[in-house]
């Protein structure tokens, strides 16, 4: 099973949400835990490298399976401005009513349940 981490970046009631390259399709921003790192720890250093920000994990908002996959999504906050980078086609803010527009990621749009709370 890989261990995944996402990050749930939330700023006045929108949500960051990334299109990836390949496989092509919406995602929460993170990456896979690697040998001898803390979820938060990984999800740090994601984020760094995918988006160009540091971020401060907050509390856990689920988690969702797929085949080889567990995803942990957390709440977390940056002062920073993310930038799509070499993964990334493009970044959005998605408020609560348009979450179901986007051709998200299968594990990751299982998760649109825990975050659409957090948007209200």
């Amino acid at each position: 099973m890989i261990e995944v981490v996402a990050a749930a970046l939330i700023v006045d009631g929108t949500v960051l949400a990334a299109r990836r390259h390949t496989p092509p399709g919406w995602e929460f921003p993170g990456g896979k835990i690697e040998p001898g790192e803390t979820p938060e720890q990984a999800l740090r250093r994601e984020c760094h490298e995918e988006l160009g920000i540091d971020v401060q994990p907050a509390e856990l908002l689920g988690r969702a399976t797929a085949p080889g996959i567990v995803l942990r999504l957390y709440r977390a906050e940056t002062a920073d401005e993310p930038a799509a980078r070499a993964d990334h086609l493009e970044l959005r803010r998605v408020g609560a009513d348009d979450l179901d527009a986007l051709d998200w990621l299968p594990v990751d749009r299982a998760l649109l349940i825990a975050v659409r709370p957090a948007l209200r």
